[in-house]
């Protein structure tokens, strides 16, 4: 991943996850608990594609299975954030922007009911059964309600940031001046090019009409 990437993404992430913690999670809400950081994985996925998507879902993961006060294996929500990352990820269109929000929100819903059967498949692999006590039908239900719910206030905003960080001319490398990716479309844009090539044409046609002035003038004196 590009630097200017990790730069946004952790910042992001940390936020998330803190406000997760400590403001959702006390909510006492009945059924699921609204999964923001899982939305501000869904933005970045779709945004940086499913390879950044899936190391950020990963490393998102593994900061919640490690921060407190987490009661499960380490590694089991970074193994879900990274599966529903890279999933995410492979909805980002060619172009770089969704122009409808349909379908955000249909991998938002997707994404909170697939996060939450991987994760409750998992814990069965280990022998967490939390998730029969509670009713899985019931924790379905409330994650695609609660975060389809919170979506429009922090997908969109994500996903702003991201472009708003991965088109900084300052940020690129020279390697990333010959990629197609969306972050190349300041360089690739040729404005530093045409700036250049106007100049040099301004420059020549001066020349030229210097030179027919000077003809003239040289013209006049011979008569």
């Amino acid at each position: 991943m590009r630097v200017n990437r990790i730069l946004l993404s952790v910042p992001l992430v940390v936020v998330a996850l803190v406000i997760q913690v400590s403001v959702l999670a006390r909510l006492h809400l009945p059924g699921a608990v609204p999964d923001l950081l899982l939305l501000t994985v869904l933005g970045l996925a779709m945004v940086y594609g499913h390879v950044g998507g899936a190391l950020i879902g990963f490393g998102a993961g593994l900061l919640a299975d490690l921060a407190p006060p987490a009661d499960h294996a380490a590694g089991r929500y970074a193994l879900v954030l990274c599966v529903i990352g890279y999933l995410a990820g492979l909805v980002k269109p060619e172009t770089g922007q969704i122009k409808s929000a349909t379908g955000p929100m249909v991998v938002v819903v997707g994404a909170a009911i697939g996060s939450t059967l991987l994760y409750a498949g998992v814990g069965a692999l280990v022998g967490d059964t939390a998730a029969r006590h509670v009713g899985l039908t019931g924790l379905l239900f409330t994650a695609a309600l609660y975060d389809l719910l919170l979506a429009p206030f922090v997908v969109p905003a994500v996903m702003f940031l991201a472009r708003r960080a991965d088109n900084d001319p300052l940020a690129e490398t020279t390697s990333a001046a010959n990629s197609p990716d969306i972050s190349s479309g300041w360089l690739s844009s040729g404005t530093g090019l045409r700036i250049g090539g106007q100049r040099g044409g301004l420059k020549l046609k001066a020349a030229r009409s210097r030179a027919t002035r000077a003809g003239r003038i040289k013209g006049v004196k011979r008569l």
